[in-house]
């Protein structure tokens, strides 16, 4: 059922999972959508871009901080797979082959180079920090609380992506293979963000637990994208953006 009243989120503060159990049935199942869908999406990230790809990096240093980015992905779905089974969400609900949810699109993206993984972490992981910077001053404290502790770990994950691509870059031969796979890699990103009439984010922007509409964000998305391939003389393709 929706909840059709207009909620004071400047006094609508959760500060725990106990107090989360008496709010209205549309603020806990959104905040559970959110806290399943990171769970879900971080766990296939991990297993589909970030493990593979410490047998994809070229030298033992670039597999260590691979390892690292591997690491603190996995890590990323136990805090929020924990935050998930404390409110009470069934562990099934946030394991991929257990649930009938799907994840992102990008995820069925077949990772065969080193320089497509570059791409991913210097476009996917953007993707990944606005999305964790939308829920920094959320109204459900744990999530807001987990959110500011993951976003050192995704930044660290699009600088990994922005340095190893300025490694690449120094020889023509590396520049036009990081090329491609930006050229392959970003027409999925845009929709990252969810289409333009969106219940779910109409949802959590008022409860106060997200604060920027998928456009916002999207079109924010795209700018800091811009500048990020920019800083090592790439381009982005144009792609077209779904409006539903």
């Amino acid at each position: 059922m929706t909840d059709t009243t207009k909620p004071d989120t400047a006094k609508l503060q959760i500060k725990t999972v106990e107090e989360l159990k008496s709010q209205p049935e549309e603020y806990r199942t959104a905040c559970e959508k959110l806290v399943i869908s990171h769970a879900i999406n971080e766990l296939y990230g991990a297993r589909a871009f970030d493990e593979p790809a410490v047998a994809l990096a070229p030298h033992p240093y670039a597999k260590w901080l691979t390892c690292r980015v591997a690491m603190e992905e996995y890590g990323h779905h136990v805090r929020f797979f924990e935050l998930g089974r404390e409110m009470g969400v069934e562990a099934d609900r946030m394991i991929p082959e257990k649930t009938s949810k799907k994840p992102l699109s990008i995820f069925d993206y077949p990772l065969k180079t080193w320089e497509e993984f570059v791409a991913i972490k210097l476009l996917a992981d953007l993707a990944e920090i606005l999305q964790v910077e939308d829920l920094l001053h959320c109204t459900f404290h744990p999530l807001r609380n987990l959110a500011r502790m993951t976003m050192p770990e995704e930044r660290f994950h699009a600088q990994f992506g922005l340095d190893f691509g300025a490694e690449l870059v120094k020889t023509p031969e590396g520049k036009a293979r990081l090329q491609a796979a930006v050229n392959t890699v970003f027409p999925t990103m845009p929709n990252f963000f969810g289409g333009a009439k969106s219940r779910n984010n109409e949802i959590f922007r008022k409860w106060g637990i997200k604060l920027r509409t998928n456009e916002e964000m999207r079109d924010d998305y795209i700018n800091r994208a811009r500048d990020a391939a920019g800083k090592i003389g790439l381009t982005l393709p144009e792609v077209a953006v779904a409006a539903a």
